[in-house]
């Protein structure tokens, strides 16, 4: 098969392109490099460099590709507060230039890269896909409005869509760069430099965290499944969370409260869905996952 990634030099991206190296596809990955590196791009991948902005240059990346795995973005909520235009222009109309050009080469599905940011602040723990959405953040309005374009593709120009909810998500390659790193990066850079570590308000607040592989187990059969096509949205968490004041003592090291931001308190992933419609559950503990996610830090640190 032949897929195409969007945003394949990022995060989330690679590892998708790297999963489907392994097992034989051929893969094209389309990114402008703005946020993601070059370097996270596995041998054997072929690149087409365009921003999704630009409907013109993404048309070509589209031909004679079987699926596409959308997960090209501009990232965090707090970065969607301070940019919320040039957010609003690629995670809103750069989707739908994904979805118009995916309908244009006839592509047979496309997986999009969601957000529980969708959820906002909730009382339903843990929180199933019909809860009412209550974003919290520009970027948290422009996913689910991406949903809603991948509803409507599917439903009026016959592409096959399913959007997956990320709660969280960890492992390498996790930007270490840039104001808006998740709280693990921050820790492990503020624990190598022996600071202390920062938490944000009083550290009570919880997360679904959600490693790497098990995200990517989850786009691959999406991308295949028989039970999903028709604009299905589905969680991809744990089901398990974890305050960040535990986090920190996970990590160990000092501690500092500094002001909370703009954020939802708590995440917890219902996701009875995804095991019903994917067969599909996590399969690395946030321990595990969290080790494997040092043993890269520490590696990128020494080379």
């Amino acid at each position: 098969m032949h897929y195409l990634v969007t945003g394949g030099a990022g995060f989330i991206g690679s590892h998708i392109v790297e999963a489907l190296l392994n097992r034989g596809d051929k893969v094209r990955v389309l990114d402008n490099f703005a946020t993601s590196k070059r370097g996270n791009v596995p041998p054997g991948a072929e690149m087409v460099e365009a921003s999704i902005t630009d409907s013109n240059a993404i048309a070509s990346a589209f031909k004679d590709i079987d699926g596409v795995f959308h997960a090209a973005a501009l990232p965090r909520v707090q970065e969607s507060i301070e940019k919320p235009l040039e957010s609003n222009e690629i995670n809103i109309g750069g989707t739908l230039n994904v979805c118009i050009a995916a309908r244009d080469a006839s592509v047979r599905r496309m997986v999009f890269s969601s957000s529980s940011s969708i959820y906002g602040d909730t009382e339903i723990f843990p929180t199933p896909e019909n809860t009412l959405p209550n974003p919290k953040s520009p970027y948290a309005l422009q996913k689910y409005v991406g949903e809603e374009y991948l509803k409507l593709t599917a439903r009026i120009w016959k592409v096959q869509t399913v959007s997956l909810r990320y709660f969280n998500i960890y492992g390498p390659r996790m930007p270490l760069e840039g104001a808006y790193k998740l709280v693990i990066p921050v820790f492990l850079e503020q624990q190598a430099k022996g600071e202390p570590l920062t938490i944000t308000g009083d550290g009570t607040q919880t997360r679904d965290f959600t490693y790497i592989d098990d995200v990517v187990r989850a786009n691959l059969i999406a991308m295949a499944s028989p039970r999903v096509g028709q604009g299905e949205v589905i969680n991809i968490g744990t089901g398990k969370n974890y305050s960040i004041n535990k986090v920190a003592e996970f990590i160990s090291g000092p501690t500092k409260h500094i002001a909370p931001r703009i954020e939802p308190h708590d995440t917890l992933a219902d996701i009875s869905r995804a095991k019903e419609l994917l067969e599909w559950e996590p399969q690395v503990p946030f321990a595990e996952g969290l080790k494997r996610t040092r043993e890269w830090f520490a590696g990128m640190k020494n080379a």
